[in-house]
């Protein structure tokens, strides 16, 4: 990896403004699409927005003990910090404590509030395969030790979040995990015939249940079923046609009033559509790119192997889920209930993306030395 830039002082700056305007722009999308419905069933229009500012200045505080942190600490605990993460993942269906929503069990009942294991069941994965990259970089091309590891702790983390069940962060980690020992050196014919050997159990976990088929069938043709597995993305659909180029304008979704479910979570990017247009949507995947751009920089000018899969790593969490969610809302994908990082209400996954760019952050900043 290249040396970071000496010019260069401090952690990333525009990192920092880029996630800043994408927090603060969701806690105006989360407040303009969830207003009407949370007056209606919690008596207090800002009810959902009260939550998300909640989670969000919890997530700095994560956000700030992360970029404070050198990130070599992350390697030597990567493996409590797993063990623990697979505790919580088993807790969430055999404590009592697991939470059902939604029809999926994926939460667990902390008392004043709900968190969602599988959250961070992605960073502690990404820290295991960063390490493991550096651990056996002279025995990537081997089969037993460099490759086969990473796949066994794969599976034991994807088995599950699949049962909860949780499909679409089940491939999200699958999808990181394979993306990231491509980057690292695994040999491709390993990655190749263990994607075609995943088949199979996806197309199980598809047709054992019905929702799953429907999902998939309204993915095809929507029309078919408008009034039920199609509903969503008809809508959706709807969002975005009214929103036309320049949109309504912020509050003036009407889609958002009952018609579109999930309107605050899974599918406000479709409210962003129809209120801000082509060029609000447009505006959005730019800042997600210049992520992206400047995650994968901060990766290239890494000082050591773990800083650069560390950081590919944390910016293909946020990436992956961030352009799944995005194409879901527009039909290039079947629903997979994912929520938008930053922008869609959801505390887990705003406190683990916050952890994420505190991590960022910290292998960004070349005064960060190795232990």
């Amino acid at each position: 990896m290249s040396q970071s830039n000496t010019k260069h002082q401090g952690c990333d700056l525009l990192l920092c403004i880029t996630v800043a305007i994408l927090v603060l722009f969701g806690l105006v999308m989360v407040f303009s699409s969830s207003a009407v419905y949370a007056l209606e069933k919690h008596h207090d229009s800002l009810y959902f927005l009260k939550r998300q500012f909640i989670w969000l200045v919890i997530g700095c505080g994560v956000l700030w003990s992360a970029r404070k942190t050198n990130y070599h600490l992350w390697e030597r605990y990567t493996y409590p910090i797993m063990l623990g993460t697979f505790v919580l993942l088993l807790a969430v269906m055999f404590s009592g404590l697991g939470l059902e929503g939604g029809g999926a069990q994926r939460w667990l009942d902390m008392g004043f509030f709900a968190f969602q294991p599988s959250e961070l069941a992605k960073f502690a994965l990404v820290l295991f395969v960063a390490k493991s990259l550096v651990k056996r970089a002279d025995k990537l091309r081997n089969f037993a030790y460099g490759y086969l590891p990473n796949l066994i702790v794969l599976g034991f983390f994807f088995v599950p979040i699949i049962l909860q069940p949780d499909l679409g962060t089940a491939m999200i980690i699958c999808a990181v995990t394979f993306t990231m020992m491509f980057v690292g050196g695994i040999r491709k014919k390993f990655l190749i015939l263990s994607g075609l050997a995943l088949i199979p159990f996806i197309a199980s976990a598809i047709f054992s249940a019905d929702y799953r088929m429907r999902r998939i069938m309204a993915f095809i043709d929507p029309w078919q079923d408008p009034k039920d597995a199609g509903f969503q993305v008809i809508q959706s659909f709807f969002a975005f046609g009214r929103g036309g180029t320049w949109g309504l304008g912020i509050g003036d979704s009407n889609q958002k009033l009952f018609y579109l479910p999930e309107a605050h979570t899974d599918f406000i990017f479709s409210v962003i559509g129809e209120e801000l247009g082509f060029v609000g949507a447009t505006a959005l995947i730019l800042l997600f790119f210049v992520f992206i751009w400047r995650g994968l920089m901060i990766a290239y000018r890494s000082r050591d192997a773990f800083g650069a899969h560390l950081a590919t790593g944390m910016t293909l969490l946020i990436a992956f889920q961030a352009f799944i969610n995005m194409g879901v809302t527009v039909g290039l994908l079947p629903t997979k209930g994912l929520t938008l990082p930053f922008i869609s209400l959801g505390g887990s996954s705003m406190v683990v993306s916050m952890l994420c760019i505190g991590v960022l952050l910290n292998i960004s900043d070349p005064k960060v030395r190795s232990l």
